[in-house]
């Protein structure tokens, strides 16, 4: 995948590696914006079922 990526961008390899940064600093961005916002009430994570019975000490 990414070879075909690479094959398919202009340029020398000095535009296609500014190029591919590009791309991957606004997939990184389109994650954190809208995709993990979106997806993060439908995680588990803030199922917490730890209570202070039997807590070491």
């Amino acid at each position: 995948m990414y070879g075909w990526i690479w094959r398919h961008l202009p340029g020398n390899a000095w535009v296609r590696g500014a190029i591919s940064l590009v791309l991957v600093l606004a997939v990184v961005y389109v994650l954190f914006q809208y995709v993990f916002p979106w997806a993060e009430p439908l995680l588990p994570f803030n199922d917490v079922t730890v209570d202070g019975e039997g807590a070491a000490r």
